[in-house]
């Protein structure tokens, strides 16, 4: 996984979000074992402290899990999964509203031009 860390940010935070697009898209599949923290860290370029604490959190979350020698885990909750999918196109689709709604379009004006555009991509 390639890191590129924005500035403002907590590197945490944006370790977290990298590992739930990351798991949303199947690049860390369900039950899938992660690499060591040491691991992680090295690949993101941050300290192990930082990585320690991000996958702490998203334990918390329910999004991975640790068995007490074996590692960290995936979570194969398919309904932890299933809102992870969720909350992440939910925020992709408000970010769109709210810059079609600041272009001047209206739900109607934004749902048709979806509608359009959702038929190109498809070739119809």
């Amino acid at each position: 996984m390639e890191w590129n860390f924005e500035a403002g940010v907590p590197i945490y935070l944006q370790l977290m979000d990298g590992f739930r697009q990351a798991i949303a898209r199947g690049e860390y599949p369900p039950g899938q074992k992660l690499p060591a923290v040491r691991d992680l860290a090295v690949e993101a370029g941050v300290n192990p402290n930082t990585m320690q604490r991000a996958l702490a959190e998203l334990e918390r979350e329910g999004l991975v899990y640790s068995m007490r020698t074996s590692g960290r885990f995936v979570t194969e909750d398919a309904n932890v999964l299933e809102t992870l999918k969720k909350e992440l196109s939910d925020a992709c689709f408000e970010a769109m509203y709210e810059k079609l709604t600041a272009l001047g379009m209206t739900e109607i004006e934004i749902r048709e031009a979806l509608d359009r555009w959702l038929l190109d991509r498809a070739g119809i």
